[in-house]
């Protein structure tokens, strides 16, 4: 026996209801499964899947020391940190060090493999208010790259859902958004996995677990990209900051306008680049619609960091494909679905949608679906079960 919720969900473009609290069921009933918003996570008491898990990789970890001293250094304070000048550890935030130093290491991703192509994305998300930043994406048939907190998917948890709904790529920013490397190593593994992992936040409400994250401000190691890439998660960073994150037009105008000039004077004939850009307020969005045509004037391409990659399949589950490079600039910005996103094919069928992934089946648990309305609203369908299977 159950019973399922059926919401209809309309975007409004009205900020003042667009960040109206909500409570979205399949969220509050598993709140005690994750830490507090905006508090620096740990493994939860009797959370035996979590602690298995960082006791699996914990000899995967080099013997490196947090930086600083917490609470100051979790904010980016490594005033009285001594670090010596030839960065053993691969520390960007020293030295924008991007080459891991530790052998077995994939380098940071800061460019990309396309000539004259622009990673796209954005950070810090799910805004509560980016329906009218995301309704310009579509309507360029623009997707890009989101990099959503764990704490604001738990607050905003339908706005997560348009990103996949709009056939965006989504990958993990942590769960509170401090400097990973004054983490201790349980803390930084929690940070991650709380946002990515297992009962994560971002397979609880979207659906997937993603592959890939950003280290707030850029903040990492080699100890920290160690508990990384055990995770799972492949280190994407950037080549250009935007700076949109400090509020200010003229700073944040000139260095749209540097990657412009950059792009026009043939820096990324042979190899493309990465900027850094926010969803975090209405002026970092603002600013990404007011600078959106320059950028397309003066790059043959934005795509996805994944798109420009080549990596198809951006979760760990089966059955959402995004486009090749060569298949997106070529016009076919769609995802393919096929069976389910459970990890596993229930079925044989398949389908495409243009940035709208299909509905998905599940057992045994809450679930979160997406079925397209159109382009202004899409139906997402709580099915909430006892001993049972409920699809759609």
């Amino acid at each position: 026996m159950g019973f399922c919720r059926l919401i209809i969900y309309l975007p409004t473009t009205d900020p003042n209801v667009e960040c109206t609290p909500y409570t979205y069921p399949p969220v509050s009933q598993a709140a005690n499964q994750f830490p507090s918003i905006w508090t620096l996570a740990t493994i939860l008491p009797n959370d035996t899947a979590a602690q298995n898990l960082y006791n699996s990789i914990q000899g995967q970890i080099p013997d490196i020391s947090p930086k600083g001293t917490q609470p100051e250094s979790l904010a980016g304070d490594f005033s009285d940190y001594s670090y010596p000048s030839d960065d053993p550890d691969c520390w960007w935030t020293s030295s924008t060090c991007d080459t891991p130093k530790t052998a077995g290491i994939p380098s940071d991703i800061t460019t990309v493999p396309e000539p004259d192509t622009l990673g796209y994305g954005f950070d810090d998300g799910p805004n509560c208010s980016h329906n009218v930043f995301y309704d310009f994406l579509q309507s360029k048939d623009q997707t890009a790259t989101m990099f959503y907190i764990g704490s604001n998917v738990m607050s905003y948890p339908l706005e997560a859902q348009r990103a996949i709904a709009d056939g965006h790529q989504v990958c993990v920013h942590t769960w509170s958004h401090q400097y990973m490397t004054a983490m201790t190593n349980e803390e930084a593994f929690a940070e991650l996995y709380y946002s990515e992992i297992s009962m994560e936040m971002m397979k609880l409400v979207i659906g997937v677990t993603p592959t890939c994250w950003r280290p707030p401000y850029g903040d990492v190691d080699d100890r920290i990209r160690a508990i990384a890439q055990a995770m799972g998660l492949q280190t994407i960073v950037w080549q250009y900051d935007s700076s949109d994150w400090l509020g200010d037009p003229t700073t944040t105008n000139e260095n749209y306008q540097d990657l412009i000039n950059a792009a026009m004077n043939g820096t990324f004939n042979g190899v493309g680049t990465i900027i850094l850009t926010h969803e975090l307020t209405n002026f970092t969005m603002s600013e990404a619609i007011m600078w959106y045509s320059n950028l397309t004037s003066v790059f043959k391409h934005l795509v996805p960091v994944g798109v420009a990659l080549n990596i198809t399949k951006p979760y760990t589950e089966d059955g959402y494909t995004l486009p090749t490079f060569a298949q997106y600039v070529n016009g076919t910005h769609t995802a393919t679905i096929a069976g389910s996103a459970s990890g596993t094919n229930s079925s044989n069928s398949t389908s495409t949608a243009s940035h709208r992934p299909s509905s998905t089946s599940t057992e045994g648990r809450n679930s979160a679906q997406i079925l397209p309305i159109n382009s202004v609203g899409w139906l997402v369908v709580t099915a909430v079960l006892v001993g049972g299977a409920f699809s759609v």
